[in-house]
């Protein structure tokens, strides 16, 4: 059987949002979604979360994942998340001597996302041959760019300008799902790297919490999901 891991990161430090992680959205904590979803995932066979907070590690720990405690030095908000994914695999490794053959990357940005989405892209991944795989939505919108303080067109011509059936798919990352080889992480040190291939998502559960904005909107669809 393979061995996926699951690596969800939770720092307690937040720019935008104090203890984000933590801060209630319809009645439970943000971390709560992510977690449920990736231990209700019937392929995700290990869910470890890389914190440096006692709080969210307590509650991590509670609700039935693994805690690996993040050095300060990895806690800062202008730390990428590839140093995490390395401290967990490089501890794993150091105290059980465990490798896995798949990682899955869930951030807590994104509590829409469900263990159908995971499972789902999981099976996608398993029964392609792509190096890694990221989730996202497919759009058809015209984008612009700047230029010397200008905008450009970027996907499309202004002397023909296309309506939304003539329009090519764009493929947006949504940052819910992250799926990558132990081999091709090692090798690139990057969550995505060598073939990858897309998983869509529905733009309803595509939500990424950034703001307070972001929380009351999604406070509202997780209401009318229950």
């Amino acid at each position: 059987m393979l061995k996926i891991l699951s690596i969800i990161p939770a720092r307690g430090g937040s720019t935008e949002i104090p203890l984000k992680n933590l801060v209630k959205i319809n009645k439970k904590p943000l971390l709560h979604y992510t977690l449920s979803a990736s231990l209700n995932s019937s392929l995700i066979n290990r869910t470890v979360v890389s914190t440096d907070n006692n709080k969210i590690n307590n509650f991590a720990l509670k609700l039935g994942a693994e805690v690996i405690h993040r050095p300060k030095k990895l806690s800062g908000n202008k730390i990428a998340l590839e140093p995490t994914i390395s401290h967990v695999l490089s501890k794993l490794k150091s105290t059980e001597s465990y490798v896995p053959d798949i990682i899955v990357l869930l951030q807590n940005t994104s509590p829409l996302r469900t263990s159908t989405d995971i499972d789902n892209a999981v099976k996608k991944f398993k029964r392609s041959s792509y190096d890694s795989l990221l989730s996202g939505f497919v759009s058809h919108s015209l984008y612009f760019y700047l230029n010397n303080k200008y905008l450009k067109p970027k996907n499309f011509s202004l002397q023909k300008w296309p309506n939304r059936q003539q329009m090519k798919s764009q493929y947006v990352g949504n940052g819910a799902i992250f799926i990558t080889t132990h081999t091709a992480f090692q090798k690139s040190k990057c969550r995505i790297s060598g073939k990858i291939g897309f998983y869509e998502m529905p733009l309803e559960r595509s939500y990424e919490i950034d703001s307070n904005h972001d929380l009351f909107i999604v406070d509202k669809l997780l209401k009318k999901r229950k």
